[in-house]
């Protein structure tokens, strides 16, 4: 049969579903994507409200990220740059710490600052150079513990990590304890470390959009949820059979397949609030952190510090809480416009959107960060893909597409199907 007559199907149109899109059609396929919302991207969007770019949660690109640099053209992004710092809320003060090596005007603000000792500073260097030198690989073989063990082991004061770890590595995490297994600690503060936090001008939501435009021979089924994955088959929910010799499921597969509905994938939410303000209490690129163990918010920023394609005439504030709540959208947006006024001294705001993002990132563990095109095989005419198979992760999700989509070439290949 001819290459483009194999009926090859992906669900999923997230950056996962992208990937493997791509690949297969570097190989002379032509695949159809099957995605249960209007437009591509899954977690990685964007909206336009009040002719405000809304990213779907505060979300970043890491240029060091070693697929995306091998997938996307960051010119045409014209991803725009955070300042390789934070400012810090704590006790009604704010004070900015950063990287001087990177950016000299952090160097001032940096050594008078008083978030940890001196100790503490020095082992930011050491921890600096330790993960700079250490290969991926060995970072993703290492024995795993929590973030929070790992920093104490490091010898880290309580200090520091209560006002810069905790809730700098929270807002990655996207969990206020600092559970998160080690190798993605390493792995986070090596790629920080090796490149650039960036957001693109025109958002978050671009990043998929260059993806899709990138595909010239794949279809796409949009607004179409898909019920059931059998063999040869695939059930959409208005109970459409659809004839697949081969599927790649790019998004959570327990509910889709019969064998795998003990398998769920656990995930971490957060939330993010937008507000509309006159004036901005952060005038640079720069994450603003609360330091204080009590306050629901976890960080803000503000989207208008960077060269951005909103239209609104006021400041962009982003809110993002990562700490479980029971409170519903009026009584949340009340007390974060009271923790906004307590401890960043904000006020003077007016709420825009809420979102709530359910299904933020996979709560894993062993972590890992490569995967073989076989290890993505179910069945042979079956494959996974989506970060939660290695890692929470951008770079995750663009390598379990690749390997999926090869673990597919290779069925074909071998006539396995």
């Amino acid at each position: 049969m001819e290459k483009s007559g194999y009926k090859i199907h992906i669900i999923g149109a997230g950056v996962s579903g992208l990937i493997a899109a791509q690949i297969l059609e570097n190989y002379g396929y032509q695949p159809t994507i099957i995605e249960a919302s209007n437009s591509v991207g899954g977690r990685v969007k964007s909206d336009i409200v009040d002719g405000y770019v809304l990213d779907h949660g505060f979300q970043v690109l890491l240029t060091s990220y070693p697929a995306a640099k091998k997938y996307l053209d960051y010119t045409q992004l014209d991803l725009q740059e955070f300042l390789p710092g934070v400012t810090l809320f704590k006790n009604g003060k704010k004070q900015t710490i950063g990287d001087p090596l990177r950016n000299l005007s952090l160097l001032i603000p940096t050594l008078l600052s008083s978030i940890g000792n001196f100790s503490d500073k020095l082992k930011i260097l050491k921890l600096n150079t330790l993960l700079k030198k250490k290969e991926i690989e060995e970072i993703f073989n290492s024995t795993e513990i929590s973030t929070l063990e790992y920093l104490q082991n490091f010898g880290f004061s309580d200090k520091i990590i209560d006002s810069f770890f905790r809730p700098f590595f929270s807002g990655i995490f996207l969990e206020p304890n600092l559970d998160t297994s080690s190798r993605m600690f390493e792995f986070v503060y090596k790629m920080f470390g090796d490149g650039l936090a960036v957001v693109p001008k025109n958002g978050i939501q671009a990043i998929p959009n260059q993806l899709k435009e990138n595909l010239k021979n794949t279809k796409f089924l949009l607004n179409s949820n898909v019920k059931e994955v059998k063999d040869k088959s695939i059930v959409l929910e208005n109970d459409t059979l659809i004839q697949s010799d081969i599927t790649i499921i790019a998004t959570e597969a327990s509910s889709l397949v019969s064998n795998l509905k003990n398998q769920e994938t656990v995930w971490k939410s957060c939330d993010t609030l937008y507000f509309k303000t006159k004036n901005a209490v952060i005038s640079k690129p720069l994450i603003g952190l609360i330091s204080d163990k009590n306050s629901l918010i976890n960080n803000i920023f503000y989207p208008t510090n960077i060269a951005n394609s909103s239209k609104g005439n006021q400041q962009l504030l982003s809110v993002t809480i990562v700490k479980d709540h029971q409170l519903n959208e009026k009584q949340l947006i009340n007390t974060v416009t009271k923790e906004l006024l307590e401890f960043c001294q904000i006020s003077d705001i007016s709420f825009l959107k809420r979102y709530q993002i359910k299904k933020g990132l996979p709560k894993l563990s062993n972590l890992q960060y490569e995967i073989s095109s076989t290890e993505t095989k179910l069945k042979s005419t079956l494959f996974l893909a989506g970060d939660q198979l290695l890692n929470g992760s951008l770079n995750a999700a663009m390598i379990a597409g690749e390997r999926a989509a090869l673990g597919v070439i290779q069925n074909l290949e071998d006539g396995l199907i």
